[in-house]
């Protein structure tokens, strides 16, 4: 069966050691689609996400035993007459070079290893795993040009402290789609210095607006963002089902 409502998620089959599957934009109509889908193609482990306006959606889903794990929420930046405001001067930040890849990867582990993110929240999965997900995926960025198009680092004394993913989607819509910083550097302006030098190179690349992600619960991020300029844009929540009897 093929479907444009699911597909197989080979990155989460491998992590997590069973046959795995994503639903983007589920509504209730192709519910019965992606159930087919899933059993047809051995699915265990299913990741859907819906709008959070659509409450016909999230009834259907629930009453079909996908459970509810996090709410993202999507900010969004005109940066056509975007004009820089300062940060820190003490803080570095560029772009990435090869050598500092394993300290990319080092502060996306420690950032991310208590996160309360969906994989981090269902108790099925491997916690260890679940932050493995979020490495795994900075290493990408530092690495793949397909995974993100620019990554930032930022610098205290010589010592990587934090980076910022950045991807183009369209030739008008550039994204921030991972970022990390160490855990003894926060609440120290990195974050918001991160947010002011992206949006300056996004700027830069030509195109109208940014867009930021981040968990309903993470009022931090929200705060630094809409502080400068951004505002709410769109919000999903995520579920997950689990089919049959699984141990992970």
């Amino acid at each position: 069966m093929i479907s444009n409502s699911v597909s197989l998620s080979e990155l989460d089959t491998a992590r997590f050691g069973v046959v795995s599957a994503r639903a983007k934009l589920v509504t209730s109509d192709v519910i019965p689609e992606i159930d087919s889908f899933c059993a047809e193609n051995s699915v265990r482990f299913l990741i859907a996400r819906c709008s959070t306006s659509d409450i016909k959606t999230v009834h259907a889903m629930e009453a079909n035993g996908y459970q509810l794990m996090d709410t993202l929420v999507y900010l969004r930046k005109d940066v056509e007459d975007y004009i820089p405001p300062a940060y820190p001067s003490e803080l570095s930040i560029h772009a990435l070079t090869p050598g500092d890849i394993p300290e990319v990867i080092k502060v996306a582990e420690e950032s991310f290893s208590a996160y309360k993110g969906h994989y981090h929240a269902d108790p099925r999965l491997d916690p260890v795993k679940a932050t493995e997900v979020y490495s795994s995926w900075a290493e990408r960025c530092c690495t793949d040009p397909t995974a993100a198009n620019h990554v930032l680092v930022a610098k205290l004394d010589g010592e990587l402290v934090g980076f910022r993913a950045i991807r183009i989607n369209t030739s008008e819509q550039a994204e921030f789609i991972l970022a990390g910083v160490a855990s003894g550097m926060r609440r120290r302006g990195i974050y918001r210095a991160f947010v002011i030098e992206g949006l300056n190179w996004c700027k830069v690349v030509g195109v109208t607006h940014v867009l930021n992600s981040t968990l309903l619960i993470n009022t931090t991020v929200q705060k630094v963002c809409t502080s400068l300029g951004f505002y709410a844009f769109e919000s999903y929540h995520t579920f997950h089902k689990w089919f049959g009897k699984v141990v992970v």
